[in-house]
């Protein structure tokens, strides 16, 4: 069984469309282990309960977003581990430096073309 057969992804946007680019960029790749949260919070109690491999999440959420997930999934310990790709709509180098000072494995920038996020994946996980 391949990895992208056994990679389990939660994708994590407010916007249905944006969301739904990822997700079609994942199903492309032959990824077909997703999960979807639309806010920092709700994808936080998920993942705590059922962690996942990868999570791709978008930077600009209301309430929590791309960057107070990932502070929280680090200082859980059942979640520590998961692999974080911020999406942003510009790499702003104060957020991309928060972003790896908590752990952040590795960014991609909006829009972008389904084949720069499977490099950005397997930076962070290896080849699919």
């Amino acid at each position: 069984m391949s990895l992208k057969d056994q990679l389990h992804v939660m994708v994590v946007d407010d916007m249905s469309t944006s969301r739904g680019l990822i997700v079609q960029a994942l199903e492309w790749m032959g990824i077909r282990n997703i999960a979807i949260e639309e806010d920092g919070r709700a994808a936080f109690r998920t993942l705590s309960a059922r962690p996942v491999h990868l999570v791709i999440s978008d930077y600009n959420m209301p309430g929590a977003d791309g960057l107070a997930l990932l502070e929280g999934l680090r200082r859980n310990k059942a979640t520590q581990k998961i692999g974080f790709i911020l999406v942003t709509g510009k790499a702003d180098r104060a957020v991309l430096q928060r972003g790896q000072s908590l752990g952040m494995n590795n960014y991609i920038t909006k829009p972008f073309e389904p084949q720069a996020m499977k490099g950005c994946i397997e930076s962070v996980v290896g080849p699919l």
